[in-house]
């Protein structure tokens, strides 16, 4: 994959999180012509201060000659998503690759003692998020005929395991939302896909689960290596794929 994002400007959501820091990272060593990283908070940004310049909105990593790019936005939010979008068609003329990593987890609870509360949050976080961002994305990448997009369901939006009703559900529509779209877009150049991994190994999820064993985790590397693969131009075969990354669970 050599030079092959040289020209290719990506968004990636959820950038700052565990797997999206791994995401990022590996993107930068392929220099691409920009990246841009949708945020939540400006705290957010921490997480690459030993990638990229001092100063601004804007900034170079110290490593390549990408034009890296943090613009907030809340993605579970119309307006915000399509300002986002227009904002980087306006300014780079165009989106090659989107990688959307935001998501969240939320379980432990039966159906009876879910709130609709909990249920709507994880319906917006992890299926209109990716919704609203596939549907402006899209329409850029059509203009072009060609375009990449990867997002992270999950092996619980295959088969539930039971009290966790609202996130499994919310994964499961990701893949059919997947899907669907492959099947409109097939004859545009575009791919469409998503990974289905189990618990990942992050700093969060070893706050949250600290008795667990975390040898059985997906280490965030790996899963960014698929994530990669699946922008290359080397997954063209590949669309409309739910792939399964569930390591040694």
């Amino acid at each position: 994959m050599d030079n092959e994002f040289a020209d290719r400007v990506i968004l990636v959501t959820g950038g700052t999180g565990g797997l999206g820091t791994s995401v990022v990272n590996m993107f930068i060593k392929q220099n691409p012509k920009v990246l841009v990283i949708a945020h939540r908070t400006e705290k957010d940004k921490s997480s690459f201060s030993n990638l990229l310049d001092e100063g601004g909105k804007e900034a170079i990593s110290k490593k390549t000659d990408t034009i890296v790019e943090f613009v907030k936005a809340d993605v579970t939010t119309e307006d915000s998503v399509k300002a986002m979008i227009t904002e980087i068609e306006q300014k780079y003329d165009k989106i090659d690759i989107l990688a959307n990593i935001v998501g969240g987890y939320m379980g432990g609870k039966s159906i009876e003692e879910t709130t609709l509360g909990e249920f709507d949050f994880m319906i917006n976080i992890n299926l209109k998020a990716a919704f609203l961002l596939t549907k402006y994305a899209i329409s850029s990448m059509k203009l072009r005929s060609t375009g990449k997009i990867v997002h992270v369901s999950s092996a619980s939006g295959v088969k539930a395991f039971g009290n966790d009703t609202a996130y499994s559900s919310s994964k499961a529509g990701l893949i059919r939302l997947v899907e669907s779209v492959k099947e409109e877009v097939k004859n545009n150049g575009i791919n469409i896909n998503c990974i289905l991994p189990t618990i990942i190994d992050t700093k969060a999820n070893r706050e949250a689960m600290p008795h667990s064993d975390f040898s059985k985790w997906l280490d965030p590397n790996d899963l960014a290596r698929v994530i990669l693969y699946l922008c290359s131009d080397s997954s063209k075969s590949v669309n409309g794929a739910a792939i399964r990354t569930d390591g040694r669970t």
